[in-house]
């Protein structure tokens, strides 16, 4: 595999493609036509350069994807809620748009993601803390403490999963979310994007944020069977206050796994891309179509492959055989 740079995410009905600063959204309309929204987006590690070193700059990617995956998903979201009669505002709502006016959808994205921000560590950190301290009336170590809090975390995650994935809308964004995998492993496995290559293409990837969750839990077990404190408290804090730091390590082990094709890093990344049998479903090809349509406003995957796999694919390869068609 050769590394493209180009990562993505999965919206509703649809599929967002990010290479550097430019980002495009495509989505599959309720007409059959494929929306496309295309826009560059400067990262928090580009515009400040503290940000950009190792080991902190993994927070403030996260905090990016966050960023951009909330505005993109709002903007898929425009499509369905658009074939719903337009309902009259109630009066908390009008309130709110007499006095934030144009501001009030950005306001409201910074609230949805501080509450998942809270959410998310009150169920995958806190809870496992607190439901693992049951067993400390029968287990004094330490190291064993922390492998069950581990545990009990991962098996929350797994939980949570499989519950949200029985919704319809869920099950196709994983579906979206596959076809999303398969286009970046069709470019980085050297074969021209198109459809039928995409289809045979893997739909687990090693850079993905699945991936990068379970990394992260891991990580944490390492940390906290050494980070020790004597209160119920005091480990609730830690719990918190030690994120960032698990975080910006656990971004180094993906970005290490997610670029290089050693045996170690396969083997590291390897129950990572098993976990994401949960989050990857295989797509149809009209959602590889849609998931082509964003590829193709991002990245030039012909200069692309001519310049990475030139035994397949010798510089003019491609001008020469559209020359040859037309």
């Amino acid at each position: 595999m050769k590394y493209s740079g180009i990562g993505g995410q999965a919206v509703l009905e649809g599929i967002m493609m990010k290479n550097k600063d430019n980002y495009a959204t495509a989505v599959r309309k309720p007409d059959g036509e494929i929306a496309i929204m295309k826009d560059t987006y400067v990262s928090m590690t580009e515009k400040v350069k503290l940000f950009s070193l190792p080991f902190v700059r993994g927070i403030f990617s996260f905090a990016d994807s966050m960023i951009l995956g909330m505005k993109t998903l709002t903007w898929s979201a425009g499509f369905i809620e658009g074939d719903e009669e337009e309902e009259e505002p109630g009066k908390l709502e009008q309130f709110l748009i007499d006095k934030l006016g144009e501001k009030l959808e950005g306001a409201l994205m910074a609230v949805v993601m501080v509450f998942s921000v809270f959410m998310a560590i009150a169920i995958f950190m806190v809870l496992p803390l607190l439901i693992a301290n049951v067993f400390r009336r029968f287990i004094t170590s330490e190291t064993v403490m922390a492998m069950i809090e581990g545990l009990i975390r991962i098996g929350i995650f797994i939980g949570y999963i499989k519950l949200i994935s029985r919704m319809d809308d869920i099950k196709r964004t994983f579906m979206y979310h596959g076809s999303e995998h398969k286009c970046i492993n069709c470019l980085e496995n050297g074969l021209v994007l198109n459809v039928e290559n995409v289809r045979k293409s893997s739909k687990e990837h090693k850079r993905c944020g699945t991936s990068f969750l379970l990394i992260v839990m891991v990580i944490s077990i390492l940390f906290f069977m050494v980070i020790r404190v004597d209160t119920i408290w005091l480990r609730i804090v830690s719990r918190i206050i030690l994120i960032p730091v698990i975080a910006g390590v656990s971004y180094e082990v993906l970005r290490l796994a997610g670029t290089s094709n050693s045996k170690i890093m396969d083997i590291i990344s390897r129950p990572g891309m098993w976990m994401q049998g949960l989050t990857t479903k295989e797509p149809d090809d009209s959602m590889i179509e849609v998931a082509i349509a964003a590829v193709e406003q991002v990245f030039d995957w012909k200069s692309y492959l001519e310049e990475n796999f030139p035994e397949k694919y010798p510089k003019g390869y491609f001008s020469d055989l559209e020359e040859a068609c037309s």
